[in-house]
């Protein structure tokens, strides 16, 4: 099931003394960060405004209206920030991750069940899926490659892959 807000990073630090505070980002391109002009703060997914973003070496620098000193910043360190999943529109065959976790794995001819998706590995080239199968005690990798993954049904949770050869061999 889609989740509707989704995880797009964590307050780690304060910066400055206007009030501005360091995010770690979640996302692959720290500029989408920076184009948001609403966020949610926390777990009760209040919604702020943002002022401005900057990036900053491998963070954001993030101004929060109605937060504008250094001690209002620093009660909100290591809250998590969301995005309405409404507020981002991705590329065809593009996915959240969180939408790929806990995805069931068939294979595309047999319906054989691989397992779940219990995690995603950004590897630079092409991300891997991660696979537990709790049946068989096992964890496979999965190159998240067009000649691998078949069909990715994020409404019905399944993944369909057509398995490279030896991928699933269990020599």
């Amino acid at each position: 099931m889609k989740k509707e807000y989704i995880e797009t990073g964590k307050i780690v630090n304060i910066h400055g003394l206007k009030g501005e505070v360091k995010v770690m980002p979640y996302c692959d391109m720290p500029e989408i960060f920076c184009c948001f002009e609403r966020l949610f703060l926390g777990k009760n997914l209040k919604e702020i405004e943002i002022e401005k973003s900057r990036i900053h070496k491998n963070l954001v620098i993030t101004k929060i209206k109605g937060i504008n000193t250094p001690e209002d910043a620093e009660k909100l360190r290591n809250t998590m920030l969301y995005i309405h999943r409404d507020d981002l529109e991705l590329d065809e065959d593009t996915y959240f991750i969180q939408d790929l976790i806990g995805m069931t794995v068939k294979d595309a001819d047999t319906d054989e069940v691989y397992g779940i998706i219990d995690d995603v590995l950004q590897t630079g080239a092409n991300d891997v899926y991660s696979i537990k199968n709790k049946e068989k005690n096992k964890i496979y990798l999965v190159p998240a490659i067009e000649d691998v993954v078949i069909t990715t049904d994020i409404d019905e949770n399944i993944m369909t892959i057509r398995p490279l050869e030896g991928l699933f061999d269990e020599d």
